[in-house]
């Protein structure tokens, strides 16, 4: 614990030597951004490539600057001290430091030279603006004589790239204005000049405003050779109070607080954001100059958090799990859903990536019990760029609507679609419908993508029609040995053979969905469709078993020759984790050859950090085979950890009864058990991150790409939903855990549909899986096929108890 503990639902980072910055998210996609363990901050206000606030490169060295800091000049027995209570970036010594990693907000708390600094940062929920909430404290044994509070931002232009690529227009551009008068309540208004009126920020508080600075070279004086960790300007009384018509544009707002006697306490309120006009937009800003609004806006953040974290709480005995279970994870999965993969300290934001139709689908699947009107708004936008063959568009940008094929227009030898994306549809459709019982959004008409040449739609079709396209596309687009075709890629997006190329995934997640739409329609009353999608499972699966088991495990791919890859044909890359996880999951694999199946991901694939997407490593890059083999062996998908299939794992382990072997992954990947050995791993301890270098690689154990990552919903739903084994279905609550032998007594209350479930699960005689009995308010459940399905309960909560055995 080097650098850091967890306390209660905070992560405290109390050195601030990381190594590499730790980041909290605050705001949403529409408005808001990050702040990092030192206090920069990089905000947007919508698309981060294309309305950036702040100028926050994370290629820079930690010490740097990086978009936001507050400077504390204060005047103690005669001599004058100089510091930021962020302590980047004037990296000096420091009687304590601590960042309250939080829920929503980051709270920075700094003791130095007898004064305690606390600052609280933090978006209020639908505002466009971020609040550093400053309260100072004199906890030395001197009178402080004079104490000034210099807030301080650094603006990027509006357009993200062109301020990297573009060092004429874009700094000819930018102005700086001031709104009110030195030693008023004066408003700092940035923005690009064709944006006047359009897109302004504006940077305020609520003291008096002395004198300002809006120019980079003059806040950090002598022509820019004074630093960030010390600027020029600092030395001097006052600002130039200069506005700004060009340049590199800062903002550094001068406040003299005065005296603060022993044991005073003084408090400033910072705000900094983007709205149509300054001028016009007065009102908001008042707003949060007083200090009852800024309280309530951050009580408000607190209650969000605490009914969204209320659907699901656990106690195993096991404090690691229930940590992660209970606060971090689902946390974890809310921000993905939200930011999906556009802008995180290595997901820059520069491009115009957008939402992935595949990623979102899956975001979606771990958060519609805490959040189902999100979820719906988000599962109807991927569902309109589906197009009408019943394939769908890679990605689009949710602001615009438009969308695009991703990289697969890039290579004229491979085709231009995904073959796995449409099918993500139905997965996560099928997940919200279980969860909320909304099947009137199965009626709901949504259009398809492609438009008229007046933009218009050209077609349009329900929900359910929507799902059944999807599979009709996968069942008519297959190669030469029955199964799917791959397109330019599966979710495995390195991967990028020619066409022809046929999925072993793709075939195991068509057999998934074709199973899940069979249930849905035996529910809704159509036997007939129920049996034909069933029908679609079992002929894959026959195929599937005929032509991809390789004797110890199934085949990934079949290249367009015909030639498998993931086989013990190969010299590199003989397995992937991914085809035999998806083979039980699917139901594809049964009895003895899931289980040595899975026994082959064991022996060849797992390490003490994690399992490997595959093995072993290619060695040289093969254009033939794709993005794979541009990384050495051992990192992101060319034999690392690719932690995103690892959950799949664990659910197929509780499948065939092998608790032990899925807590076992589980905790293997658990962030906060790597608190003890962070200096290894090196990302935060308090979320999963996408990716950890493998045993094929020297620096193993090494984690990169955190946040923003579809592991964090998949690890939730295989903790919760198979590990612990509540999980929705279209008739009521399933039961059916498979924990490990150890755990003796589980408390479990889950929120479903309106009502409360409160379970416990008793484990008498140290089994994994299987229910010996079930009561429902002390009578007797039906136990069927080894769990219990919970039907609503008429009264607001109910009890559940179930004995393993």
């Amino acid at each position: 614990m080097e650098y850091g503990h967890f306390e209660g639902r905070e992560y405290v980072i109390t050195n601030p030597h990381t190594p590499v910055k730790w980041i909290n998210y605050i705001g949403t996609i529409d408005f808001g951004g990050y702040v990092d363990h030192t206090g920069g901050m990089l905000l947007c206000k919508g698309d981060p490539a294309v309305n950036r606030i702040t100028k926050y490169i994370t290629q820079m060295p930690a010490s740097d600057f990086k978009g936001s800091t507050v400077y504390i000049r204060a005047n103690i027995d005669g001599k004058t001290v100089i510091y930021s209570p962020y302590y980047v970036p004037t990296l000096h010594e420091y009687d304590l430091y601590e960042c309250r990693v939080g829920l929503g907000y980051s709270r920075f708390i700094m003791e130095y030279k007898g004064i305690r600094t606390e600052i609280t940062v933090f978006v209020p929920d639908g505002e466009s603006v971020a609040i550093q909430d400053i309260k100072i404290k004199n906890i030395g044994n001197k009178r402080i004589e004079s104490l000034d509070v210099i807030p301080v931002v650094e603006y990027s232009h509006f357009d993200a790239l062109k301020q990297l690529t573009n060092a004429d227009w874009v700094p000819q551009t930018m102005t700086s204005k001031a709104i009110g008068k030195p030693g008023d309540l004066l408003v700092l208004r940035q923005c690009a000049f064709m944006m006047v009126g359009v897109a302004e920020n504006f940077f305020t508080s609520n003291r008096p405003v002395s004198s300002y600075e809006a120019d980079r070279k003059l806040f950090l004086g002598k022509n820019e050779y004074g630093t960030w960790a010390m600027p020029a300007s600092l030395e001097k009384d006052e600002f130039s109070s200069q506005d700004i018509l060009r340049g590199d544009n800062v903002g550094a707002l001068m406040h003299h607080l005065g005296a603060l006697e022993k044991g005073a306490e003084d408090r400033i309120i910072v705000q900094l954001g983007q709205v149509e006009s300054v001028e016009s937009s007065m009102a908001l800003i008042d707003r949060f100059r007083k200090e009852e609004e800024v309280d309530k806006a951050l009580a408000d953040i607190e209650k969000f958090w605490e009914d969204f974290l209320s659907v699901c709480h656990v106690e195993t005995g096991d404090e690691d799990f229930d940590t992660l279970i209970n606060t971090h994870n689902p946390r974890q999965c809310f921000i993905t859903l939200n930011w999906s993969r556009y802008l995180s300290y290595y997901q820059l934001g520069y491009g115009a990536r957008g939402i992935g139709v595949r990623d979102s689908s899956q975001d979606v699947m771990a958060v519609i019990a805490g959040a189902p009107d999100r979820a719906r708004r988000l599962l109807e936008m991927i569902i309109s760029v589906q197009c009408r063959d019943g394939s769908s568009m890679h990605q689009f940008n949710p602001k615009t609507m438009i969308a695009s094929n991703g990289d697969a227009h890039e290579m004229d030898d491979r085709p231009d679609y995904y073959g796995d994306d449409h099918l993500w549809l139905i997965l996560a459709v099928s997940q919200y419908l279980k969860e909320t019982g909304d099947y009137d959004f199965l009626k709901k008409e949504i259009p398809f993508y492609e438009k008229d040449k007046q933009g218009n739609p050209v077609e349009k079709a329900t929900v359910l029609e929507h799902l059944e396209r999807a599979l009709e596309f996968t069942k008519t687009h297959t190669g030469k040995h029955g199964l799917p075709l791959l397109g330019f890629a599966d979710w495995n997006d390195t991967v990028n053979l020619r066409t022809g190329a046929e999925s072993v995934f793709i075939a195991h997640q068509f057999s998934l969905a074709s199973r899940e739409m069979a249930e849905l329609f035996s529910y809704l009353g159509d036997n007939e469709k129920s049996q034909k999608y069933l029908s679609y499972a079992e002929e894959m699966k026959e195929t599937v078993n005929r032509e991809a088991w390789d004797g110890k495990w199934y085949v990934r791919y079949f290249d367009y020759d015909g030639s498998p890859i993931g086989s013990n044909k190969n010299d590199k890359g003989k397995i992937y984790t991914n085809a035999q996880s998806w083979a039980v999951m699917s139901g594809n694999a049964d009895g003895q050859r899931a289980k040595t199946a899975l026994e082959s991901v064991y022996e060849l694939l797992n390490t003490p950090y994690g399992i490997k997407l595959s093995m072993p490593g290619y060695d040289h890059y093969d254009p033939n085979i794709g993005g794979v083999s541009t990384y050495p062996p051992g990192a992101k998908e060319n034999g690392g950890i690719f932690l995103h299939a690892n959950p799949w794992v664990m659910i197929a382990e509780t499948i065939v009864g092998n608790g032990d072997r899925a807590y076992q992954y589980h905790s293997q990947l658990n962030p906060i058990k790597k608190n003890n050995d962070i200096d290894t791993y090196e990302v935060e301890p308090y979320v999963f991150c996408q990716n950890i270098l493998s045993n094929e690689h020297p620096n193993a154990g090494l984690g990169r790409n955190s946040w923003l990552s579809g592991t964090s919903s998949w690890m939730y739903q295989a903790a919760t939903q198979y590990m612990l084994g509540i999980r929705p279905s279209h008739y009521g609550l399933v039961i059916d855990p498979c924990i490990p032998s150890s755990w003796d007594k589980i408390s479990i209350k889950r929120r479903f549909r309106g009502k409360v479930y409160n379970i416990i699960i008793k484990n008498p005689a140290g089994v994994s899986k299987g229910i010996k009995s079930c009561t429902l308010d002390g009578k007797g459940i039906e136990i069927g096929d080894g769990k219990v399905i919970i039907p609503v309960p008429s009264s607001a909560e109910c009890n559940v108890e179930v004995v393993l055995g």
